[in-house]
């Protein structure tokens, strides 16, 4: 289970600092610790479909994520838009893709994705498995077949030899899907001040950063979306950002379901690490944090099917500054390409 406990966590922990009194270090902080994983996340990562993978089968996706032959042209990788140093986003509003061809939608960061339900902004592919397999069909994005593919990795003598060691077989679609699933499963984003405040540690955060923290659980709402270990509730909300002179200009959820209430509803990021991930949004529209906590400071964009846990908030300057203050303090450190766990 995720940690939807850690709010509840954080909210005593605020109460306790507010005493003076000194919390200890759960046995499951130190725990995270022994195992070196990012400190924030959960222990246990879910099996993938196929069953446990080995660090072979990681290494092996890391090497194709970042390989630019998965394109039609040769040009882009995953890695050219799932950047690592950006949060496994990039900084456009919009994906680029082979050719200069320009998507819709942002790139969304690609962090802590093993715990995901569903994928891509609009949720329409259940496992990672079919996810990233869709990137190199999309006309605007690598633009490649997966059989071809298949073939271009098949006349790599050091690709066959890779899959033949850590599958058991040839080069198919199905171990492509698997090796890539399992590289994008181990990129984890955790060890902030904030997990180090959570875990017990009274000085973790300033004393505007507690506001912030404050703010953020209580009368700013953030919470009620930007939950648990993920900071997301991964589900679909209407903010309003894709409506434009009372029109969605982006469907977005209801293209997957078909329900007129998910129109312009789209999957909450998370929020780690969002210091590197601007601009934000689905689209890229907003361009700073300032730009996200005035947004939602006005209680999003009014349309029929806005999220009712969304309303004005009346923040103050010294709120905002606050807030953000807090959020700069979810920047922690990224591990990619090591075991799953499990």
């Amino acid at each position: 289970m995720h940690q939807s406990w850690r709010f509840v966590f954080v909210a005593a922990a605020v109460s306790a600092l507010t005493a003076a009194a000194a919390l200890p270090v759960t046995a499951k902080a130190q725990a995270r610790r022994a195992a070196a994983a990012p400190s924030g996340l959960d222990l246990y990562v879910p099996i993938p479909p196929g069953g446990r993978v080995g660090p072979d089968v990681v290494a092996l996706g890391r090497r194709l994520f970042f390989d630019a032959d998965l394109s039609r042209d040769s040009t882009l990788a995953c890695a050219s838009c799932h950047q690592p140093g950006r949060g496994f986003a990039d900084s456009r509003k919009v994906s680029v893709g082979v050719f200069g061809r320009t998507g819709t939608r942002n790139v969304p960061a690609i962090l802590n994705l093993a715990w995901g339900k569903s994928f891509f902004w609009d949720g329409r592919t259940a496992t990672l498995e079919q996810q990233v397999l869709q990137p190199l069909v999309a006309v605007n994005e690598m633009d490649v077949t997966v059989d071809d593919v298949v073939q271009r990795l098949r006349q790599n003598v050091e690709y066959r030899r890779l899959f033949d060691r850590t599958l058991g077989e040839d080069v198919t679609r199905d171990g492509l899907a698997r090796a890539l699933a399992a590289y994008v499963r181990s990129i984890r984003a955790g060890g902030s001040r904030f997990d180090r405040f959570a875990d017990g540690d009274r000085d973790a955060l300033n004393a505007l950063e507690r506001r912030g923290m404050s703010l953020f659980q209580g009368r700013a709402r953030c919470a009620r979306c930007h939950l648990g270990a993920l900071l997301t509730d991964l589900a679909f909300h209407n903010t309003g950002v894709a409506w434009r002179n009372g029109e969605p200009a982006d469907s977005g959820r209801a293209l997957v379901t078909g329900q007129a209430v998910d129109v312009g509803a789209f999957k909450t990021p998370t929020l780690r690490h969002v210091t590197r991930t601007a601009p934000y949004m689905h689209d890229g529209s907003l361009a700073t944090l300032e730009e996200v906590v005035d947004f939602y400071d006005d209680g999003g964009h009014a349309n029929p099917y806005l999220d009712q846990r969304l309303r004005p908030l009346g923040l103050s300057d010294r709120d905002k500054a606050a807030l953000l203050a807090f959020l700069r303090a979810l920047e922690g450190h990224i591990q990619e390409g090591g075991p799953l766990g499990g």
